[in-house]
């Protein structure tokens, strides 16, 4: 089948040694990407956001027509009008708020909302997207309770005080996640990984753990995964591609303590047409992946195209990422096989 060439609205590229690795996975698929700012140092202002866009511009390989879309990492001291002036220059595509410890590089993030409502202000005003990492981290909350706790806690005051904000909840993984998008009919998208829809938490601890399974937010049982497959079934126009590909070296994920984020760049787009082809809704593919998210972000559909190719047989399993300092960054599905691939079109007919 032949669809649209997507985007992929929610990305880490890491930096350095890593970006150079993994973002031709990224690059060679999709025609754009939103950037995710948690780097060791968030991007915070508009010279970092400037800089590290061209680090990412030097690394697209030169047959890759790649942009990426950059992100401002929302702190409690923040400058609003810093952000709207990278919006209105079209530095910034959207805003991104974690709250505090939530994920990786989130420590610099929000412990009380109310201090950022006037930037959320100016963004309703302006038009300018919020990206939001919808947990809440407390030892008291069960952390598979964290996503629908946000939800409660954290996200209807947001809009009861910002109704007309357009935000995405990234990387759903909850029922009521799902059931709160459709309720809220206009200004809320959400961005749903393909880890998430193809794994349920049996398929991370049952026998042996799997920590290349480990993500935040934590797969969930097989109810939640099964509203996450009617979303995507469904007519919803809100649901949308975010692989939320996030590499880590193997020596922080097999460890004591390992890293949530799972790396499946390499892999994603033929990890959703697996999940849509066995729910029977390829019809629905091309919408998912190439339409509803360009459409939220008031974004122009892509002009390329890109087949995806089913085979008979299976084809050669994905290989482990060697990285300059000899460290490895493990894809998902390197000792795997799918029978799905992609293809660019030729001549982009």
């Amino acid at each position: 089948m032949t669809i649209i060439k997507p985007d992929d609205f929610h990305v880490h590229l890491r930096e350095k040694d890593v970006l150079k690795i993994v973002l031709p996975y990224t690059s060679r698929i999709f025609q754009r990407a939103v950037i995710m700012p948690n780097l060791s140092v968030p991007i915070t202002n508009l010279s970092q956001a400037y800089k590290y866009k061209q680090n990412i511009y030097s690394e697209i390989p030169k047959n890759h027509k790649f942009e990426p879309l950059m992100t401002c990492y929302l702190t409690e001291n923040c400058n609003k009008n810093m952000i709207a002036q990278g919006f209105l220059e079209k530095i910034f595509i959207a805003a991104k708020m974690y709250l505090s410890h939530t994920t990786t590089n989130s420590n610099h993030g929000i412990n009380n909302i109310k201090k950022i409502f006037p930037v959320l202000e100016i963004m309703q005003k302006i038009g300018m997207i919020l990206l939001i990492h919808g947990e809440i981290y407390n030892k008291n909350i069960d952390i598979f309770d964290r996503e629908s706790r946000f939800i409660e806690n954290i996200m209807k005051p947001i809009r009861r005080f910002f109704p007309q904000l357009k935000v995405v909840l990234e990387h759903i993984s909850t029922k009521e996640s799902v059931d709160y998008v459709i309720s809220e009919k206009k200004y809320l998208g959400a961005t749903i990984t393909p880890h998430h829809l193809m794994f349920n938490y049996n398929d991370m601890l049952s026998n042996k753990i799997n920590p290349h399974l480990y993500c935040a937010p934590i797969l969930k049982n097989k109810k939640h995964q099964s509203a996450l497959h009617s979303a995507i079934s469904g007519n919803c126009k809100r649901f949308f591609l975010g692989t939320d590909s996030a590499p880590h070296f193997i020596t922080d994920k097999e460890c004591k303590l390992g890293y949530a984020g799972i790396f499946n760049a390499p892999i994603a787009l033929e990890m959703y047409a697996t999940v849509f082809d066995n729910l029977n809704v390829l019809d629905k593919l091309e919408a998912f992946c190439s339409i509803n998210g360009a459409r939220f972000y008031n974004l122009p559909l892509n002009k390329e195209k890109i087949s995806l190719f089913k085979f008979l047989h299976i084809p050669k399993k994905k290989f482990l990422l060697k990285t300059n300092n000899k460290n490895f960054i493990v894809p998902l599905f390197f000792n795997k096989k799918l029978k799905w691939t992609t293809k660019l079109k030729k001549n982009n007919k």
